[in-house]
């Protein structure tokens, strides 16, 4: 057995990286859709559609837990997946399945809150709001989760979503940091301007975008915190193994890379990244 994670492309490599160091011993198998990516631009069908089918995969390879290490798929696939597809594609595999999202950790992280807790809503003034900016995807920025969920914990957080079409592929096309710096640098103020100052933290709400965290620190105002989402998703997998042991991550350490896409090694932004050479097997 093994823990799978999936992704439109090569972003959810950061939530991978994060899981290998906290889990050195379980066995990996990581799957990127670089046929069909980005998903951010898709129909909500659309994305459904193809994270089952990504999921299918990692349980047909072999894994008993899978992260779907990708906020788009997390925010508009993750739930009717869990409610609607897996009981009985639990049944029919007879061995115990989950998957499991990004967004609930990180939502934990930005808020310092559990997902269950609810806060009670209150007529009484804030006096101080943290202002939180989110750069995600058009799809997910459009299914506003982290404005909700967000809202439903903390009234004194106030969260701005700031679209980016066409960074992630920019990122899984390999581009070069100046270009890459100033569609960052452009959104950044964008985001800003909207909200009439500089943010107090900010999320990086797509899994490519951690490839480039360091340009956004450089882009953001010196000072403001980034909520990574890997480091949040690799603990709470973490919690989850030791409160559910039927999930079976291995013990090999084995680690296996496949994409629906063009196999063989991947860009250079990639590699100096992982900390060295990743090559995909075709899936």
């Amino acid at each position: 057995m093994s823990i799978g994670v999936f992704d439109s492309g090569v972003g959810g490599l950061s939530v991978h990286r994060a899981l290998v160091r906290k889990l050195p011993a379980a066995d990996f198998i990581y799957l990127g859709d670089q046929a069909n990516a980005p998903y951010g631009g898709k129909s909500g069908e659309e994305i459904v559609e193809l994270t089952k089918a990504g999921c299918v995969r990692l349980f047909d390879e072999g894994a008993s837990l899978i992260v779907l290490a990708c906020n788009t798929a997390s925010a508009i696939a993750l739930r009717r997946l869990q409610q609607t597809w897996l009981p009985g594609y639990r049944k029919s595999l007879s061995r115990p399945v989950n998957v499991l999202g990004i967004i609930v950790p990180t939502i934990e992280a930005a808020t310092g809150l559990p997902w269950e807790h609810e806060s009670e809503r209150r007529g009484d003034k804030v006096e101080k709001v943290d202002i939180l900016a989110v750069f995600a995807t058009r799809a997910t920025v459009a299914s506003r989760v982290y404005e909700i969920e967000i809202d439903k914990r903390r009234q004194d957080v106030a969260v701005f979503s700031e679209a980016c079409p066409g960074l992630a592929q920019m990122i899984e096309d390999g581009a070069g940091a100046v270009d890459l710096a100033k569609t960052i640098d452009a959104h950044v103020k964008a985001i800003t301007t909207r909200i009439g100052r500089p943010p107090d933290r900010a999320i990086l709400g797509c899994t490519h975008y951690e490839l480039v965290a360091d340009i956004f620190r450089a882009t953001l105002p010196r000072g403001c915190p980034i909520i990574h989402q890997p480091a949040a998703t690799a603990d709470a997998v973490e919690r989850y193994l030791e409160r559910h042991p039927e999930y079976d991550p291995g013990t090999g350490g084995a680690r296996r890379f496949l994409t629906t896409g063009e196999p063989g090694a991947q860009n250079a932004l990639v590699e100096a990244f992982w900390g060295g050479p990743v090559t995909f097997e075709a899936a």
